[in-house]
C-alpha cells in the first residue's frame, strides 16, 4: 500500500469499538490527542502545517466524535483504547501529544510501556488547569425538543477559545488565534455526536489533569515544533490496516478511496451478497441505520454518504443524478464488487435506476423506495424555495436553522407550505431523532444540497422505460412520494418491475414495530427471490 502524505482519515476497529485517526505529512511519528474543544481533523492540519517533516497521527478522544462506539469509564480505559487503536505502528519510534484535557490520557498512554516513545508533550496544560480551578463543566446536554441544547454545546466550546480559562467571565487578551468558524464547526461536530459522551470525557480527564508528570509542557503549536527540533527520528512508515467489522449486528463505519474521490460508508454483515444502499438527499445516512441492520442477514450491507454529504469529500464538480450514479459504480469498482443489489430512497432510488440504465451489469436487483414524480411546474418551485442557505456561523444560528427546517419537514409537504392543507401525519420527531438528522446536515456543510437537488430535475418518466433489471417500486403509507406507485406504472416495462405499498416506512422515527418487521420482510423476499408480481401488504 502507497504511503500518501496529504490530509486522510481511518477508522480502526478495536475489541471495545471503532477509533478514528487522521493522518497527515511525512517523517517520524507524531502520535496527538486534541483534546475536548479541538477536532482531531483541525489538529492534524494545524500541526502539520507547524510541525512540517513529520508524520502526524491525531487520533479522535474516545468516547466522542466518531470513536464514541468506544465508551471509556477511566482515563486509564482512554489511554488504553488509543494504545490498541495504535499497535500497527509497532516498534516504529514516536513522539506522544496531547493539548489540554488530553494530557492525563497522554501521560496513561506513555506509563504503558507499548510504544517506543521518545517523548511526551502537554500542549497548553494551562488550560486545562484554569478550567479545573474554577470548576467548569459543560452545560446540561440533554436533548431538547426545540433543539437549544445545540447552541449551549457551540458556545460551550467556542468560549473555551475566547475566555480566561480560571476566569470564565473575562474575555482572554493573549493566546493563540481565535479558531475559524469551519474549526468551531468540526470540534462541534466531534462534541454533539453523543454529547453524554462528551461531558463524560470532560469529567474523566478535569479530574485526572494534574497527574500528567511525565509530560514536558509546551505552550502551542509552535513551542511543539521548537522542541521536536532535538529529536531526531526515522520516518514513519507503517499504515493503519482496513477496518474490520464489528460483531452482528453493530454498524461499522468504513472509507473507500474511489477513482472519483472518498466516499464514507456505514457497513453491517461480513459474509453473503452485496447490497448497496443508497439514501435520500441531505445529511449522511445515519438515519439509515434500520435498513442496513435489517438486512444485513447473509448479505454484505454498505449504505454511502453522497459525495458533499456527511463524511465523504465534496464533488469535485456538477452533481446531477448521472454523476451520482458514477460515483456509486466508482465505489463498487473500488470495492472489488462485480455486481450488487441496490436498495435506495427517494433521490437514492433514482440514482440506482440510472445506475441500473447505464450499467445494467453491475445491477442485480433494485428496491426503488418512493421515487420521485414531479410535475415541472412543482419542480421549479421546489428547486427555488426548498433549499436554505446553512452556511456555519460565529454564534450558531444556522444550528437552529437546521434543526427547525428538518422538523417542518415531518410537518408540511413541502416544509414551507405551512397551511392547514399540507399538514403530515407523520407526527414531530422526538429529539434523539431530530438531534441525528440535524447533524448529518451540520456535518455536510455547505454542499448538504448538492445531491439533494439532483432528485427535483431528474426526469424520471423518461428514464425508468430504459430499465432492463428486476425492480421493486415501493412506498410506505404516509410517503410524500407515494404517487409514484401509480405514476410508475404506465412506463416502467411490464413483467419487470413489482409494486408494493408497504406497511411502514422502515427508517422514519418510531415505526411500529411489527410494520418495520413486515416492510423488512418485503425488501429481503423481493432482493432474494426477484418476484415481478405485486407483492407485499397493500400491493396495488
Amino acid at each position: 500500500m502507497a504511503r500518501e502524505p496529504g490530509l486522510r482519515p481511518h477508522y480502526v476497529t478495536t475489541s471495545r469499538g471503532q477509533i478514528r485517526l487522521w493522518l497527515n505529512g511525512e517523517g517520524p511519528n507524531l502520535v496527538v490527542l486534541p483534546g475536548l474543544v479541538r477536532s482531531a481533523q483541525s489538529v492534524a492540519k494545524t500541526l502539520a502545517d507547524s510541525v512540517p517533516g513529520w508524520r502526524v497521527i491525531a487520533v479522535e478522544m474516545p468516547g466522542t466524535g466518531y470513536s464514541s462506539g468506544v465508551a471509556p469509564r477511566t482515563v486509564e480505559d482512554m489511554a488504553e483504547s488509543v494504545a490498541e487503536a495504535l499497535a500497527w505502528l509497532g516498534d516504529e519510534p514516536c513522539v506522544i501529544a496531547g493539548h489540554d484535557l488530553a494530557a492525563p490520557v497522554c501521560a496513561r498512554l506513555l506509563s504503558l510501556g507499548q510504544f517506543d516513545a521518545r517523548a511526551g508533550f502537554a500542549i497548553d496544560r494551562s488550560s486545562a488547569d484554569g478550567w479545573k480551578r474554577s470548576a467548569l463543566i459543560p452545560p446540561d446536554l440533554s436533548l431538547r425538543g426545540d433543539g437549544t441544547h445545540l447552541i449551549a454545546l457551540w458556545s460551550f466550546i467556542r468560549d473555551r477559545h475566547l475566555l480566561v480559562p480560571d476566569n470564565p467571565s473575562l474575555p482572554a487578551a493573549d493566546g493563540g488565534p481565535v479558531p475559524a468558524v469551519e474549526e468551531l464547526s468540526d470540534a462541534f461536530i466531534g462534541a454533539a455526536q453523543h454529547p453524554e459522551g462528551y461531558a463524560a470525557a470532560w469529567a474523566m480527564c478535569a479530574d485526572a489533569v494534574e497527574e500528567a508528570d511525565n509530560l514536558a509542557d509546551v505552550r502551542d503549536a509552535a513551542g511543539l515544533a521548537g522542541a521536536l527540533q532535538a529529536l531526531q527520528l526515522p520516518d514513519g512508515v507503517a499504515l493503519p490496516p482496513p477496518a474490520e467489522a464489528l460483531p452482528a449486528p453493530s454498524i461499522w463505519y468504513d472509507y473507500v478511496e474511489t477513482a472519483r474521490g472518498r466516499i464514507h460508508l456505514r457497513r453491517a454483515g461480513a459474509e453473503g451478497d452485496p447490497l448497496l444502499v443508497i439514501p435520500t438527499g441531505g445529511g449522511s445516512s445515519a438515519q439509515f441505520a434500520p435498513v442496513i441492520t435489517g438486512l444485513a442477514q447473509g448479505r454484505r450491507v454498505f449504505a454511502v454518504d453522497y459525495p458533499g454529504n456527511g463524511l465523504s469529500a465534496p464533488p469535485a464538480g456538477e452533481v446531477s443524478t448521472a454523476t451520482l450514479a458514477q460515483d456509486m459504480l466508482a465505489l463498487l469498482d473500488a470495492m472489488g464488487i462485480d455486481q450488487a443489489d441496490v436498495w435506495g430512497s427517494h433521490t437514492g432510488s433514482l440514482v440506482a435506476l440510472e445506475m441500473a440504465v447505464i450499467a445494467p451489469e453491475r445491477v442485480g436487483r433494485i428496491v426503488m423506495e418512493g421515487p420521485v414524480f414531479i410535475a415541472p411546474d412543482f419542480q421549479t418551485d421546489l428547486l427555488t424555495n426548498y433549499f436554505l442557505d446553512f452556511t456555519p456561523d460565529r454564534w450558531g444560528q444556522h444550528l437552529l436553522a437546521i434543526w427547525n427546517w428538518r422538523r417542518d419537514m415531518f410537518m408540511f409537504w413541502p416544509w414551507y407550505n405551512v397551511e392547514r392543507s399540507a399538514a403530515r401525519k407523520l407526527g414531530v420527531p422526538a429529539s434523539g431523532d431530530l438531534h441525528l438528522y440535524a447533524l448529518g446536515i451540520v456535518e455536510s456543510g455547505p454542499t448538504y444540497d448538492r445531491a439533494y437537488r439532483t432528485a427535483f430535475s431528474y426526469d424520471t418518466r423518461a428514464r425508468l422505460p430504459e430499465l432492463s433489471r428486476p425492480a421493486l417500486v415501493c412506498a410506505g403509507p404516509n410517503d410524500q412520494l407515494k404517487n409514484g406507485l401509480t405514476e410508475a406504472r404506465p412506463v416502467a416495462p411490464v413483467g419487470l418491475v413489482s409494486y408494493a405499498e408497504t406497511p411502514t416506512t422502515v427508517w422514519w422515527p418510531d415505526p411500529d414495530p411489527d410494520e418495520a418487521r413486515q416492510t423488512l420482510a418485503v425488501y429481503d423476499r423481493f432482493l432474494r427471490e426477484g418476484a415481478a408480481d405485486d407483492m407485499g401488504p397493500g400491493a396495488s
